[in-house]
Parts: structure tokens; sequence; C-alpha cells
């Protein structure tokens, strides 16, 4: 498996997005459980989760939990840097709402550090921003949280570019990881992309291949992929990730699954070399 970095954590070129297998539509917990255990035995050492994947009010956390059981049944289980978040929340309704003030911060993050089992959080992002709060006072929590050494590493996702720089600054240029949808169906985070490689922070495209209802259309809605792909022989997925690697050295997909043979053809990605007029015309795809 080829590596890349978070902060000073050297992880899976390609992570996990544990998502799908906890909120609506979601599989039972064996195939789960095996879709986890087949990323780990492919050689992932990256697991995206949040405390807000779940499906039912009265499961918050329950990616996370599922999460922290297939890492302890898995000899590879210690090797796993898992990123959760916090600030998001579902009423259990198949809405999400927001609270990003630092009192809910800092108990999301006291629920999910018991959730995963751990002493301190390997990386852990401040979900979406909440208009009703000002940034810093949210970004203040994490940073709290982080001289607290309650988590390792700190980030954000679904941020602008000036709310990157702020984070960042806040934070004391510890800032990480950014977290912001990307996917060929979605590029307007080019400019936050631009700025982490400026930087040299992490960017982790969630729903790379344009989320869970979406990912089998990616074939047929951008053709220059579709075509591509039958040239190599492989997925219009595999080839989207290849694309998207290729774009920095900071970037690191975390494309989500639920079956083990999805995340086997996404992790096959890194070994896929497209040249440099077929970037360019998925560029303009």
């Amino acid at each position: 498996m080829h590596t890349r970095r978070i902060g000073d954590v050297e992880v899976s070129a390609i992570g996990l997005g544990a998502m799908p297998m906890s909120i609506e539509g979601r599989p039972g917990e064996e195939r789960s459980l095996a879709t986890i255990h087949a990323a780990l035995d492919s050689g992932v050492t990256l697991i995206d989760t949040a405390d807000a994947y779940h499906r039912d009010a009265d499961e918050v956390g329950h990616n996370e939990t599922l999460t922290a059981k297939a890492l302890a049944s898995h000899d590879r289980g210690g090797d796993v840097l898992v990123a959760t978040k916090g600030g998001h929340l579902r009423p259990g309704d198949g809405s999400w709402t927001l609270d990003g003030s630092p009192g809910h911060l800092k108990k999301a993050c006291e629920d999910s550090l018991r959730r995963l089992g751990v002493e301190a959080i390997g990386l852990y992002q401040f979900h979406r921003p909440d208009p009703r709060v000002p940034y810093a006072e949210s970004v203040g929590a994490i940073r709290d949280l982080l001289d607290e050494g309650k988590i390792r590493m700190a980030g954000v996702s679904n941020a602008n570019p000036e709310q990157i720089r702020q984070a960042n600054d806040i934070l004391g240029g510890r800032l990480v990881s950014v977290q912001n949808q990307f996917s060929p169906a979605f590029r307007s985070s080019e400019p936050e992309l631009r700025l982490c490689d400026e930087l040299g922070i992490a960017f982790l495209p969630w729903s790379p291949l344009g989320g869970i209802a979406k990912a089998g259309e990616l074939g047929s809605g951008h053709a220059p992929f579709a075509r591509i792909a039958e040239a190599h022989g492989v997925s219009p997925q595999r080839v989207c990730l290849a694309w998207m690697l290729a774009k920095s050295p900071v970037v690191v997909p975390i494309p989500g699954a639920s079956r083990p043979e999805t995340i086997r053809d996404s992790l096959a990605a890194t070994d896929l070399d497209l040249t440099t007029e077929e970037l360019a015309e998925l560029d303009t795809a």
C-alpha cells in the first residue's frame, strides 16, 4: 500500500469512509465488520468516522462503536489512525443539525473517547461550521482538546479557505487536515485543495465517488472516466481515485464502502498510473 502523511503520521494513501455502514440503508453488522477487516487486510491504516454517523436517535456514535469493534477484533487494528468528528447531530428523522458550541464539542469528544476505547483520539475534526457560533470559538474548543491531550491531531471539515487559515492560526499552526466534499461532480473545493497543498495540510475528499447514491453512476455521468477506465480495464471509480491522488501529495481520499469488494477496488487505485493527457482530460471532464 502506498502511503501519505497526516501531520506526523504515515497513513495509507486511500482511507476507508465508514459512514455507509451506519446510516440509512446500512448492511448488517457482519458484513460491515467484514468490510472493515477487508480494508485492513489490504493495508488501510486510516478510517474516517463521526459521532453523527448513525440512523436512529438513540444510537449516537453507532459508527464509532462499530469501528472500535472491528479494530479490536483484527490483529492490525492497532496500526490504524481513526479520524472522527464532532459538531454535527442527527435527531433520528433523517435530518442533520449543528452544534458548534465549545461545551458540546468538548462533551462530544469525551463521548467519542469512550466509544472508541482510547485515551486520546488520533485525529479529531470540527465537523461543520455552525452559523450560530463564532468559528473561532468552535476551533478554540478543538485547540483546548489538543492542548489537554484528549486528541493527538486536529482538523476541520467543510471549511472554506478563510476558515482554514483562521483555524490554522487558532491552532498555532497545528492544523493537519481539511475534510471537504470533492468529486468529479463536486469540484468547488478546488481552492481549498490548492491551499492545503500550499500549506502542507492533508486534504481528505469526502464522497470522492459522488456519494452513496451516485457512486455507481460515475461512469455514465462523466464519460471520460468511463472511457479511460475501459482503456485500462478497470472501474471508473478506480480511475476517479487515481485522478485525485495525482492532484497533490496531500490528497488522501476516503471513499465510503459497505462491501469488502468495493473497498478492495478503491484501494487498487494507488497502483493505477494515468498519463498526463488522461489527467488533463479528467480535469476538464
